[in-house]
């Protein structure tokens, strides 16, 4: 009861609609950003490298991820990779408990945003898995243009050499699970992954929180 007097007075604006909300969303948007979940995302978790996608990009969780990378709100981060935690305890997956690997910005791109988006969305992952973080497990030493506007080739050319392998992953020998926040083409993981694996690293695949390369929900 003190805690629903409590939120009475501590409410904000949802950063969807602008309604007063006690949590990080007001119930309308999250229903709705909950329409964009997949039921099974882990459909594509098989082949050389396999993925698992919390939602469909676009509507609510497209203006989501938005608000949370250009709006700098880096606490959505946090309840987003919950979400995406929660998702993957509940699927039928073999759980080797790995070590999570964010894809990294540049250094240039990170001091302009404050913070890397997939760096928040693998510490709330992880606090509800439990799995292990490495934050630099993977360095982005080349600072590339925007990727959107590129075709598939085009982007792994331009991404080619952009990732190295940081000082946290010298000595383990822990499977990786890399994490980002949109999956467009892939190209960036995969380019992850021949650096992993370059230097002796088995990689599981890549969680995302979200994709347009899977059905909708």
């Amino acid at each position: 009861m003190l805690k629903n007097f409590l939120s009475l007075f501590i409410q904000s604006p949802c950063p969807l609609c602008r309604r007063r909300t006690g949590d990080w969303l007001c119930s309308y948007c999250l229903n709705q950003l909950l329409s964009y979940k997949h039921r099974r995302p882990h459909q594509l978790w098989s082949g050389a490298l396999p993925r698992f996608i919390w939602g469909y990009y676009d509507g609510r969780l497209k203006q989501i991820i938005a608000a949370l990378k250009f709006e700098k709100r880096p606490e959505l981060g946090l309840e987003l990779g919950l979400l995406l935690g929660e998702a993957w305890l509940q699927a039928p997956l073999e759980k080797l408990r790995p070590l999570v690997v964010p894809i990294p910005l540049h250094p240039d791109k990170l001091k302009e945003r404050g913070f890397n988006q997939a760096e928040l969305l693998a510490q709330g992952f992880c606090r509800l898995t439990r799995y292990p973080l490495s934050p630099q497990g993977l360095l982005r030493v080349k600072n590339t243009a925007a990727l959107f506007a590129l075709d598939p080739q085009a982007r792994r050319e331009t991404l080619k050499d952009s990732l190295t392998l940081g000082p946290s992953l010298a000595k383990t020998n822990q499977p990786i699970l890399l994490l980002d926040d949109i999956l467009t083409t892939g190209a960036t993981a995969e380019e992850a992954q021949k650096v992993l694996k370059r230097n002796g690293k088995q990689v599981l695949g890549i969680a995302a929180l979200a994709s347009s390369l899977t059905l909708r929900p």
